[in-house]
């Protein structure tokens, strides 16, 4: 524990490195199916990877320009946004008191600044750019990576001691580490074409950048949706009133219960989730050690520690532990077949 303890606070210390190369490895794992397919098709590995690097980087630009574009009118609209949720957040107050329900306006409005969730989103995008600086960095560690990535696994069964043993094991982890962070990838940008295209359709501002928020936030099950669907919402509400600010939580609430309960247990199995105290605990752990990213990747770091932990007789009851309810009536029914 105290060996754990010194790891970590040297990991915190040492984040400006790791987070960069943490991107690295989950962009590269994200990207290494798209290499194997293009080599099933006798593409030489070095035009593939420099193929995948050249979409990445135009996706890249023309991601930045325009979220970039978005999140400074935002910025400039924001005091203005905030002065006329207050307003709305008053009339509220107002409809409650003709229900007999009395509460002090200015008390709780020190308590509770309506604005301060736009202003977290902002915030977030903002903190997530500073991390995106060292771009070059990260795209050259990539590039290293998806040419290596093919002999990383034999040198890693050569380095073992008993490589006989722990083959299987190794290869079910990688295995299932990469489908993982693809399957995961994939359902994110499917949430967030679905809102974009949602949020234009009702004509809420800023679409896009709600967009690449629900895309970012959909990698944290449960909570990240929430926290993707309050700035937006509450522009909705302050831009084309509560009807369309219904019909925008409306559709946060159905893209996410298609995308979390039909597509992603079809391709990624119900036995690799985490439970909800798990999740929460998780993005307030990796958040502390790592900032913004940490709690980005928070969900996808504890993942890998789950199949880690499974793919180990000894420590998969730690696994279990930290699974949702699903694996667990599994487990408890296998147990009392056996029996």
């Amino acid at each position: 524990m105290a060996s754990i303890v010194i790891i970590l606070a040297g990991v915190k210390a040492a984040s400006d490195i790791v987070v960069p190369f943490l991107l690295s490895v989950f962009i590269a794992m994200a990207c290494s199916p798209i290499i194997t397919w293009a080599n099933q098709y006798k593409l030489p590995r070095a035009i593939a990877v420099v193929l995948v690097i050249l979409l990445i980087v135009i996706f890249g630009l023309i991601l930045a320009g325009l979220v970039g574009q978005s999140m400074n009118e935002f910025s400039q609209n924001l005091p203005k946004y905030r002065e006329q949720l207050v307003g709305e957040f008053a009339w509220v107050i107002g409809q409650l008191d003709n229900f007999n329900i009395s509460v002090d306006k200015q008390a709780l409005l020190s308590y509770l600044d309506p604005g301060a969730a736009m202003n977290m989103a902002t915030n977030l995008l903002s903190s997530l750019g500073g991390v995106l600086t060292n771009f070059l960095l990260i795209l050259l560690i990539v590039v290293f990576m998806l040419f290596e990535a093919e002999s990383v696994p034999k040198k890693i069964h050569i380095a073992l001691d008993d490589p006989s043993m722990k083959i299987q094991q190794i290869d079910k982890f990688l295995v299932s580490v990469k489908n993982y962070l693809v399957i995961k990838t994939l359902v994110s940008l499917g949430t967030g074409l679905v809102i974009g295209v949602w949020l234009y359709v009702l004509g809420v501002d800023h679409f896009l950048l709600w967009a690449v928020l629900a895309f970012l936030l959909n990698y944290i099950p449960n909570i990240g949706s929430i926290i993707a669907a309050v700035p937006a919402v509450l522009l909705a509400f302050v831009q084309l009133g509560p009807a369309t600010a219904g019909f925008t939580a409306l559709g946060f609430v159905v893209s996410n219960m298609v995308m979390g309960n039909v597509v992603e247990p079809r391709y990624m199995g119900r036995g690799l989730g985490l439970s909800t105290l798990v999740v929460f605990l998780s993005l307030i752990f990796w958040g502390w050690l790592l900032g913004t990213v940490g709690m980005l990747l928070s969900v996808p770091l504890t993942m890998i520690v789950k199949i880690a932990l499974e793919s180990s007789p000894d420590t998969r009851w730690v696994a279990l532990l930290l699974a949702s309810d699903e694996p667990v009536i599994e487990e408890i029914d296998t147990l009392a077949e056996g029996g």
